[in-house]
């Protein structure tokens, strides 16, 4: 082998051995990985608080994943038995899945659908909307939230 074609292989066999070397360190300083979870509504571990004064008396929300007031958390969101959930809006878009119960849902300008164990539903950010956990037990949803968790109700302009 030629002087010059051994000292390019040399130069490459070094290189080589350098983006390794600098490869490695960066993998041993990389953060811990996130840790995977399971969760169920009757997990002794999930820390169940208030919701907003505007909701019925006896709901519930248990954060499964992030921080409330951060983007993308997870909770479950339960309410009593034959209970009416106000009209109100969410700054986020919500994608659920109902868990426990019976939960009618009304999104403003759409036909009432009925939520059963394992629907799915998608619910807009800011598209007004009420429910109706008609089943004798408590309704609990499952909701992905994008945006920071709020509920906003909406004062009714009907007269009683």
């Amino acid at each position: 082998m030629c002087p010059q074609r051994l000292i390019t292989r040399s130069l490459q066999l070094a290189l080589l051995f350098v983006l390794g070397l600098i490869g490695s360190l960066a993998f041993a300083q990389a953060p811990a990985q996130e840790q995977a979870l399971t969760r169920t509504v009757r997990d002794a571990q999930l820390k169940w608080g208030p919701c907003p004064q505007f909701l019925p008396k006896g709901c519930a929300i248990a954060v499964l994943h992030g921080d409330p007031a951060k983007d993308n958390v997870d909770v479950f969101f339960k309410v009593p038995a034959k209970s009416t959930i106000p009209l109100h809006w969410h700054t986020s878009p919500e994608r659920m899945v109902l868990v426990a119960g019976e939960l009618r849902v009304t999104y403003d300008g759409q036909k009432t659908a009925v939520l059963r164990p394992g629907t799915y539903a998608y619910g807009p950010a800011k598209r007004p909307h009420k429910g109706f956990c008609a089943s004798a037990v408590p309704c609990v949803l499952f909701i992905a939230f994008e945006s920071p968790l709020d509920a906003v109700a909406i004062e009714s302009t009907a007269k009683e």
